[in-house]
């Protein structure tokens, strides 16, 4: 119970801090930041975990789990707390620092219980249903508020993901969650130093290639909501469109037994890169909605060549295909709307900034 609680907590949280990157970047592109004032806001989610994560790690080895999971579960929230309470470009860049440090004391702290949860050879199905439950969030951030800001503005929004990480913050502090100790690995040797493990051979590949791959995935994290934005789309459907993309993650990791049956795992990772990166390349050629989710979808998935998997994505590919073909996507100087009613997605339109409105229905019923 006490694991399936921390993974529900932990995709609110991760909602809050996956939808805040597509608020804040969209309300920037609002107050007419440039792209490189964006790419200074998202690196800042970025600058204090650089710089503190080892020493969060350590931290959360000798203290109680509940103490830095609500230090980062309040730190989260009063990122998102700051744009609603203070609007305002000056505003956000505190926002995103606190934000990015927050979720780090709070990611950090979660994997580490989530190891100590159970017997040690329950931690492979531990740690991959925290890593399916985080590709759900994944998924719902993004969407939630891309749909939020077209539905209440982006005031509004930042007070929906301000309210995410309280039912965490609630129950730790009423003290309704047990949570392991963590065990710490011994006294700290003060002679082994951070810069040792880039020394390492057989390390230093692993990071070398794991920092090519989190920088392809935040490429497109920084880069659709500008692009989505340059050409007229709306927030729920650049909100869409990126959970196309997180999507994609849950099937991958559903699917990681079967692959890594099948191919090493140097092979998969170099497969991984060359696809994400003849994606991005044809990326910029696509201005229509149902294709740029099909890119998204492939940006993550389409690794999955295997032929058991082929027919998932086959199955995403042929309904875009069918939407691209559908009257209302085939005008890419037209921006794309969409929103929900009661449960069922009712109508797709395209809105023109500066008053001429041009509204292409399609009714899914």
């Amino acid at each position: 119970m006490t694991l399936y609680l921390l993974i529900l907590f932990s995709v609110l949280t991760h909602s809050a801090y996956i939808g805040s990157r597509v608020a804040v970047s969209l309300y920037a592109i609002h107050l007419h930041a440039s792209p490189l004032t964006l790419g200074v806001l998202m690196s800042l989610y970025g600058l204090l975990p650089m710089l503190f994560s080892v020493s969060v790690g350590r931290l959360s080895d000798r203290v109680s789990p509940r103490v830095p999971l609500i230090v980062g579960s309040l730190l989260v929230a009063a990122g998102a707390a700051l744009p609603f309470a203070v609007p305002g470009m000056n505003t956000l860049y505190a926002a995103v620092t606190l934000t990015g440090l927050g979720f780090t004391f709070f990611q950090i702290t979660v994997q580490n219980v989530t190891g100590f949860i159970g017997k040690p050879e329950d931690r492979p199905s531990n740690f991959s249903m925290l890593a399916l439950g985080q590709s759900v969030s994944a998924f719902a951030g993004p969407m939630l508020s891309g749909f939020a800001i077209d539905s209440a503005g982006h005031r509004a929004t930042f007070l929906v993901l301000m309210l995410l990480p309280l039912p965490m913050i609630a129950v730790l502090a009423a003290n309704r969650l047990a949570l392991p100790s963590a065990r710490s690995g011994g006294k700290r040797n003060s002679q082994h130093r951070l810069a040792d493990l880039l020394r390492h051979r057989d390390l230093r590949p692993v990071f070398i290639i794991s920092a090519l791959q989190v920088t392809a995935w935040e490429l497109f994290t920084f880069m659709m909501p500008i692009y989505g934005s340059g050409i007229g789309l709306s927030a729920s459907i650049i909100g869409v469109i990126m959970g196309a993309f997180a999507a994609a993650t849950f099937v991958i990791r559903m699917s990681l037994p079967y692959l890594t049956r099948r191919l090493t795992a140097w092979r998969l990772l170099k497969v991984a890169l060359l696809i994400s990166a003849a994606t991005y390349l044809v990326f910029p050629l696509v201005t229509h909605v149902a294709l740029l989710m099909v890119l998204a979808f492939t940006t993550v998935s389409a690794v999955l060549g295997e032929s058991r998997l082929r027919g998932a994505i086959s199955l995403f590919f042929g309904l875009g295909l069918f939407l691209f073909l559908c009257p209302g996507f085939r005008r890419p100087d037209l921006g794309i709307r969409g929103r929900l009613g009661r449960g069922a997605l009712r109508e797709v339109g395209g809105v023109e900034r500066g008053g001429a409105v041009r509204q292409a229905r399609v009714d899914l019923v």
